[in-house]
């Protein structure tokens, strides 16, 4: 009789967790690569933020463990409080140090139907009970999250806009979300893509959270600051939840190349404005080149899209995605958030949207 075998145990939740996989990084053919897989920025970093990481020294020295220099930029920037502020390791640290700080056994967290992977993720690895809201419309439903609050909610996440869709909340909408939640349970506004959107009714969650004590929005570096290698996020919200989440996160969590980097590009906002004004150009002009073709675009305010591939077509996105790798454009499959049929694509640079577009007009003549 085989011997049972002895071994540590992962506690209830965690073997329930499907590893993120990010997007590819590599095509199969040769020649010029046109990486668009994970809504990386095509104009780099900015030249300040560049400066600073290579004029680092003193690396024998620990970085400064409440990122001030970071957290005093991003404050000046935005008008607010650094007290309010919390820096991390990508705002991926920041959604689940949230998670950790006020989920546990027994608890309930509602995330919409196609919203970020990583808040399963955060909700599993604290031992709560993750909760799917339908959307409408690729979109977030406010009345079907609020269908969803029982007792046992603690924390509804909130991407907006959201990533893969590209869709958003008008910001009515969310302060309609905020209302109908208890006082207890937090609201977690994730607003990665927000320098991105050009719409007056969109608001990324400052205001809300300078009146609300149950609200935390979080912010990458990673998007339009061009920084993803250094994984950079902050989060901003009442004291008392900066509070909580300082007193569980890594003590140097943040390392110096990443806090000097950040500081010298969120002061750089020239090199921001470039960015949007790179992306309302070629945003519009893929989706509407793509239509054209007979793909279905879902209508989006990031620097990225949704592509469908409608039945009447006769093609796969899994075919497309092929037929793209080998010719050195990676997109990025998104079946893992119930679009078996789709391809995400990042705005590119003028290049690589027009070699997509030919690619995909020559991919839907094939047989």
């Amino acid at each position: 009789m085989d011997q049972p075998v002895l071994r540590p145990v992962p506690r209830p939740g965690v073997m329930e967790i499907a590893p993120y996989v990010p997007g590819k990084s590599k095509a199969l053919g040769h020649g010029k690569l046109h990486k668009l897989s994970s809504n990386e920025t095509p104009l780099g970093a900015s030249p300040a933020a560049l400066e600073a990481y290579r004029s680092l020294d003193k690396l024998e020295l620990y970085p400064d463990g409440g990122a001030m220099e970071l957290r005093q930029a991003i404050a000046e920037v935005h008008g607010l409080n650094p007290d309010r502020l919390i820096c991390g390791c990508g705002s991926d640290e920041i959604l689940s140090l949230a998670a950790y700080a006020y989920l546990g056994d027994g608890d309930e967290a509602i995330y919409s139907q196609h919203g970020f992977l990583v808040y399963k993720i955060a909700i599993l690895a604290a031992g709560a009970t993750p909760v799917v809201a339908p959307e409408t419309n690729n979109t977030a439903d406010v009345d079907a999250i609020l269908a969803r609050v029982t007792d046992k909610t603690k924390m509804v996440f909130l991407a907006n806009p959201n990533n893969p869709t590209g869709t958003y909340l008008p910001f009515d909408e969310v302060r309609r979300l905020h209302a109908g939640l208890p006082k207890t349970t937090l609201l977690v506004l994730d607003a990665a893509y927000a320098e991105y959107v050009q719409r007056n009714d969109y608001e990324a969650g400052l205001e809300l959270v300078s009146t609300a004590e149950n609200v935390i929005m979080t912010r990458t570096f990673s998007k339009i600051y061009g920084l993803a290698a250094l994984r950079i996020g902050w989060g901003y919200a009442s004291e008392h939840i900066i509070d909580a989440l300082n007193r569980i996160r890594g003590p140097f969590n943040m390392n110096s190349a990443a806090i000097a980097a950040g500081a010298a590009g969120v002061r750089d906002q020239a090199f921001v404005r470039s960015a949007i004004e790179h992306n309302s150009t070629w945003l519009p002009w893929v989706s509407d080149e793509l239509t054209k073709i007979g793909l279905e675009v879902t209508p989006s305010v990031c620097n990225f899209i949704l592509i469908h591939f409608p039945q009447e077509t006769g093609k796969r996105a899994a075919d497309a995605d092929r037929y793209l790798l080998e010719r050195g454009c990676i997109l990025r499959q998104v079946s893992a958030y119930g679009f078996d049929n789709a391809l995400r694509m990042s705005i590119g640079s003028e290049e690589a949207n027009r070699q997509v577009v030919a690619l995909l007009t020559e991919f839907l003549k094939t047989n």
